[in-house]
């Protein structure tokens, strides 16, 4: 749900042309709305907020691309890396029994890992910094992964969305083209992905995808890092770069292009690249509050099929 507030910290309503502002449910983002435009401000559990213009956005099939989210959309994984956060959180605390609360959901799910463990922080551990809390994660993500592909660890970690295959097989033989996005860093999001081609016997999926784009490679001590962390989703770079560089598809073509997404940040993000999206049920949007941004609502991601042909 929006809600209509008075101001943010560069905009109040009745000033300087604003008409109004509305914020969602998890207040992650506010629409400033003009008479002649509406803007987007993007905030930051980091101190870097962005603001972006919202173009108008409509789908004319047949497509020539769709966009595809990673967690929650494709793979279902949310509920393994919201569990990393928690152990996270737990050795920050010392506290090994320690565990989230639900309303947490919103904002550890579909953005960086910085922000959701900056979240965690500002509510739970107070005393400790980012920095360990990313030293902890990454100790934890790099020991569960390794335990998985080894075949020990979480099974039940990464699943194929239902009819994933069927889906993307019958997309790929109607000549669309797929770019899979993701806010997660490379070494957590390929491992998925690689999982759930196994499990459905579809090869390599950097082979079957037009491109991948993931938020790039983590920044630690003593290693290169690539950006990601300040320009995932919500922002719209992730989207707009699959689309733009990785498919080849222009700005000026951006209505025969549908994102679809199950999180709030991916919904912002596909509509601040000025695309179409189809949210799909099961992850944090109507909880978020932006449910309305959706141009389509889908149960299966066979639904789909119905809009993009």
């Amino acid at each position: 749900m929006m809600n209509e507030i008075q101001k943010n910290q560069l905009f109040e309503s009745g000033k300087d042309g604003v008409r109004k502002i509305l914020t969602p449910d998890d207040k992650k983002i506010d629409i400033v709305e003009f008479d002649d435009k509406k803007l987007c401000y993007v905030k930051s559990g980091m101190g870097y907020p962005g603001i972006y213009p919202m173009h108008e956005t409509y789908f004319e099939p047949k497509a020539e691309a769709i966009l595809m989210d990673l967690d929650g959309t494709s793979v279902h994984s949310e509920s393994f890396w919201m569990w990393v956060i928690e152990q996270t959180t737990a050795r920050l605390l010392g506290d090994k029994s320690f565990k989230r609360e639900a309303e947490d959901e919103p904002f550890i799910s579909g953005h960086s890992v910085s922000e959701h463990l900056q979240y965690m922080i500002d509510k739970y551990a107070k005393d400790s910094s980012l920095e360990l809390a990313r030293q902890y994660y990454f100790e934890i993500v790099n020991y569960e992964m390794d335990e998985i592909m080894k075949g020990r660890g979480k099974q039940d970690a990464f699943t194929p969305a239902p009819n994933l295959k069927e889906f993307l097989t019958t997309v790929k033989k109607e000549g669309i083209k797929i770019g899979l996005v993701t806010s997660g860093l490379y070494e957590k999001a390929m491992p998925e992905i690689i999982s759930a081609f196994k499990q459905l016997d579809m090869g390599n999926p950097v082979d079957f995808y037009d491109a991948i784009i993931t938020a790039g490679q983590a920044l630690r001590r003593g290693q290169t890092g690539t950006l990601g962390e300040l320009a995932p989703k919500p922002h719209p770079w992730l989207y707009a770069e699959t689309a733009r560089v990785g498919l080849g598809i222009p700005f000026e073509r951006r209505h025969k292009v549908i994102g679809i997404e199950d999180s709030s940040a991916g919904v912002v993000s596909i509509k601040l690249a000025g695309f179409s999206c189809a949210g799909i049920s099961g992850g944090n949007i109507l909880q978020a509050g932006v449910g309305d941004m959706c141009d389509y609502k889908i149960n299966n991601l066979m639904d789909l099929l119905d809009i993009i042909l």
